[in-house]
């Protein structure tokens, strides 16, 4: 059986672009899609990005049991990986990767120590922020409100257990595959 690999990181390293590049490039991988609150961002599509549910649904989600993490990130939208994926992904012997935040990834820790934790770490702190900033997608105060949030995550790096530094995504998303005890020439399409 393969081990559940966990990437997390700050906010706006690039967590998204690795995995959609793996996505591409790695398609042996299995990769969990987590349910959100948050509306959907321009070009995102619901079920292959994230399952875009409303608060209601989350709740429910929640209560029943269903959920193998979930988080409120940055104060206001609301993520969880659906479990029964994982577990069927995991028991056909798949390489699976989650992409969450590291609230979410501390909640699978607790629940599956057994998991590879990768954080994903950026090549410097003016990248991060330049990277956030560059991307468009948020407020001034929900950029500060990010910022603020992913000094915090910096600072969980050492409670992982691989750093990969994004300064390059092909080259991280190679690292993150290798620590997942694959073949990059093997398994890599162009």
């Amino acid at each position: 059986m393969n081990t559940l690999t966990v990437l997390a990181g700050p906010t706006a390293v690039g967590k998204g672009t690795v995995s959609a590049y793996i996505r591409e490039h790695f398609p042996a991988i299995w990769f969990s899609v987590s349910a959100t609150t948050r509306p959907p961002r321009p070009g995102e599509i619901d079920g292959v990005h994230y399952l875009f549910t409303s608060e209601e649904e989350f709740d429910r989600m929640l209560a029943a049991g269903e959920l193998l993490e979930s988080a409120t990130v940055h104060g206001r939208f609301r993520y969880g990986t659906p479990a029964l994926p994982v577990r069927h992904a995991l028991a056909a012997g798949k390489p699976a990767l989650l992409e969450i935040d590291l609230q979410g990834a501390r909640q699978v820790k607790e629940r599956m120590p057994e998991a590879r934790f990768v954080f994903l770490a950026p090549p410097t702190w003016e990248e991060l922020v330049r990277r956030l900033i560059g991307r468009g997608t948020e407020t001034p105060e929900e950029q500060e409100r990010r910022l603020e949030t992913a000094k915090l995550e910096l600072a969980a790096e050492s409670e992982f257990d691989h750093t990969v530094v994004n300064s390059d995504v092909r080259t991280a998303a190679q690292d993150l595959v290798r620590l997942m005890g694959l073949s990059v020439d093997s398994t890599e399409t162009d």
